[in-house]
């Protein structure tokens, strides 16, 4: 018979383990569903804060999206040469870089509103599903220094 301990440390039982295994597999559920519309998982993300609010500040995209910046602007930069997003210097603060979205980033959205039910459909899933396993996760889904 194991040792209560032992289980404790059984990598199936491992939280970590099982969130970063769904981590990488949802990046690969959607992965086909993105690649229509010309965009991998984190130009999506960065696309979806900017079809909620824009124009945006590079800083702003990164905080909501638990990016580092210079991490969220190489995905900006490959959104501008694709079309989809323009960087603009504000008139009034040149410091301050604006990212607006374009005709075409706009026009994007109407495409990407069948995303979701199409991951839904792959992993077999209903809306209230998700939205029970994504509230399920708030807990984990914060920036670090908030957690601290």
């Amino acid at each position: 018979m194991p040792h209560l301990e032992d289980d404790l440390l059984s990598l199936e039982n491992q939280l970590c383990f099982a969130i970063v295994t769904a981590a990488r597999n949802v990046v690969a559920i959607y992965r086909p569903v993105l690649e229509p519309l010309g965009l991998t998982h984190p130009q999506y993300l960065v696309m979806l804060a900017l079809w909620e609010q824009s124009p945006r500040t590079l800083g702003e995209i990164a905080e909501e999206l638990a990016f580092d910046p210079a991490t969220a602007s190489p995905l900006v930069k490959r959104l501008e040469s694709q079309g989809l997003v323009r960087r603009t210097r504000r008139p009034d603060d040149e410091r301050r870089l604006d990212i607006d979205l374009t005709d075409a980033g706009r026009a994007l959205r109407e495409q990407a509103l069948t995303v979701p039910l199409q991951i839904m459909e792959r992993v077999g899933m209903t809306p209230s599903e998700v939205a029970g396993l994504r509230d399920a996760l708030k807990p984990f889904s914060g920036r670090l220094d908030k957690l601290a």
